[in-house]
């Protein structure tokens, strides 16, 4: 009975070990499974009754505003978003853009023209979220609308709302 006892133990062990040796293995795939960008969709040209202002800074002198239609919040980590600055002078500039939470970056996809179809940007390479310039947007974006503490919002929805109420009010002087 000692030796099935033993036996039986043993099994118990291996059981109970064996979840989180499968874990720990799903983990280092993840970790070694390099990060692919989900195929883009380019959303229309945003419409004026979609437009939500958002803060940038005390100083910035320009109108910021995300078209809410376009918002998208993609399993590959990105949140996705058509973006217009209107400058004082009367100059608009619309961008399709992707911003990445988890490594704090953002891409611009591509330009609107003014007939409301998409030029492909020339330089899309992802960039960091960085600055305290009047007029840079991003960190904005980053810290109060899209990725606040840092994480992902978790749906357009989320994203839509924050824009709504100004931001999210514990990441009030982090940018």
């Amino acid at each position: 009975m000692g030796r099935f006892r033993q036996f039986l133990m043993s099994c118990l062990i291996a059981v109970s070990v064996l979840p989180s040796v499968l874990m720990a293995a799903a983990d280092e795939d993840d970790e070694a499974r390099p990060w692919l960008e989900e195929e883009l969709e380019v959303p229309p040209a945003p419409a004026a009754d979609s437009l939500l202002p958002f803060h940038v800074s005390a100083t910035a002198d320009h109108r910021y505003f995300v078209d809410g239609a376009s918002l998208a919040v993609g399993k590959d980590g990105v949140v996705r978003y058509v973006v217009v600055v209107e400058a004082a002078g009367g100059g608009r500039t619309v961008n399709f853009e992707g911003m990445r939470c988890s490594a704090r970056e953002f891409r611009n996809y591509a330009s609107g023209r003014r007939d409301g179809s998409w030029s492909t940007a020339r330089n899309s390479a992802w960039k960091p979220v960085r600055g305290l310039a009047p007029n840079s947007y991003h960190p904005a974006l980053f810290w109060e609308y899209f990725c606040p503490g840092g994480d992902i919002v978790r749906s357009p929805e989320q994203a839509r709302d924050l824009l709504r109420r100004g931001g999210h009010t514990q990441n009030r002087g982090q940018i």
